[in-house]
């Protein structure tokens, strides 16, 4: 997705996992899924930098559909995944 589109998402779910290390964003994504239905967004706000690259090996693993990430003005990445199953 492009950035304008990434920044019009209205995610069902945020999950604010800033400040933790991995894997914490990581679980906290898991967690922040399973409260949502299927089709359903996900926003994953991570301070931490490999959160970016992990999220979308397990959500693509996992049958979710990533869409891609943005960096925050305050530093911060809000990545965004749709529920697949």
């Amino acid at each position: 997705m492009e950035v304008d589109e990434l920044e019009d998402i209205e995610a069902t779910a945020v999950v604010d996992a800033r400040g933790s290390a991995c894997p914490g964003p990581l679980l906290e994504a898991k967690k922040g899924m399973g409260t949502v239905s299927v089709g359903e967004v996900v926003e994953i706000r991570s301070s931490d930098p490999g959160s970016r690259g992990d999220i979308p090996v397990w959500a693509n693993k996992v049958g979710h559909e990533f869409l891609g990430a943005l960096t925050a003005d305050e530093g911060y990445d809000r990545i965004f995944v749709r529920r697949g199953k």
